[in-house]
């Protein structure tokens, strides 16, 4: 590898996937470390609900990116964006392979290609959609929505109130849609990325994600988000196992119910997000389970080809 082109391996794929072993597993072997590109990950204070690594597998490898921020601070995929590459810069002085695993897509993508540039938006915009949502609730935001921007309407989660309100103040600041400002010319990188997606079958992947999520149960989910619940209206705990608990606390549902949700959603959210990986035209489909010695093998392979 000297005097090499760096390279970042990325490891991406739905939730309850397997991300987290299989990339201990490929930084062990390459002598690397681990950046997180899980938006929730971040945060310390949510831990059970966004099945972090465990305290051995922090322990195994080194890992950047989780818990180092709180929920209380206001966190930009532009602001990752930036760190990260810093980082990186530092850090292919030193090695030059990294892994980056995690299911948030655009986090994933904004490092390997650039961030597309928006306008700036007046606080008083972001602060009049934050306040139309809390009296309104979500429906007005995709009913706005759906007549300044009917393309991202039919791609956005529109149960994500942060992602509507980030579309919507981009438009009113601007007059101009939102999708307008996406399909910029790619950013060049200084290091080579090589892209592994996990690819399970569907009934495989959803048995994953209900025993992952009665696993989180076991673990102590519930009291870690009755000690959040206080904070409900932050845009970090908007998100799947935390809502629904909280809708559980409200009355809203009964435990049992409030379980079975969070599968669903977080099944939801799986579709989404191989949505999205699927649109990724370099990535190398890995269907799993495999075994990693082969994963890592075809990884070795194309570092060796220069391809």
């Amino acid at each position: 590898m000297i005097n090499e082109t760096p390279i970042l391996i990325v490891i991406a794929g739905p939730t309850a996937s397997g991300k987290t072993a299989l990339s201990i597993e490929i930084a062990k072997h390459f002598d690397s470390e681990i950046i997180s590109s899980d938006a929730r990950q971040f945060y310390r204070e949510m831990n059970i609900g966004t099945a972090k690594p465990a305290a051995e597998e922090l322990a195994a490898i080194k890992h950047h990116f989780i818990n180092s921020r709180s929920i209380e601070e206001e966190y930009s995929v532009g602001d990752y964006e930036k760190e990260v590459l810093s980082f990186l810069h530092e850090y292919f002085k030193r090695k030059k392979i990294a892994v980056m695993v995690g299911g948030s897509g655009l986090f994933m993508r904004v490092v390997c290609e650039g961030v597309d540039v928006f306008p700036e938006v007046p606080i008083e915009i972001r602060t009049e959609l934050q306040e139309l949502f809390n009296k309104q609730g979500i429906e007005i935001l995709q009913k706005e929505l759906k007549e300044k921007d009917p393309i991202y309407y039919g791609k956005v989660d529109l149960q994500n109130p942060h992602r509507l309100i980030r579309a919507l103040e981009v438009c009113r600041a601007s007059g101009k849609s939102f999708s307008s400002f996406h399909g910029q010319e790619k950013a060049e990188r200084p290091f080579k990325v090589i892209k592994i997606g996990l690819n399970w079958g569907r009934e495989q992947l959803y048995e994953r994600i209900n025993r992952r999520v009665d696993l989180m149960m076991s673990q102590g989910l519930e009291e870690e988000a009755r000690l959040l619940y206080p904070r409900m209206q932050l845009n970090a705990l908007k998100t799947v196992s935390y809502q629904e608990l909280f809708s559980y606390f409200e009355g809203k549902l009964r435990r049992e119910e409030a379980v079975e949700m969070i599968k669903q959603n977080s099944r939801h959210y799986s579709k989404r997000q191989m949505t999205w990986f699927k649109k990724e035209k370099d990535m190398i489909w890995v269907n799993m389970p495999e075994n990693s010695e082969i994963i890592i093998a075809k990884i070795e392979e194309i570092i060796n080809s220069g391809s």
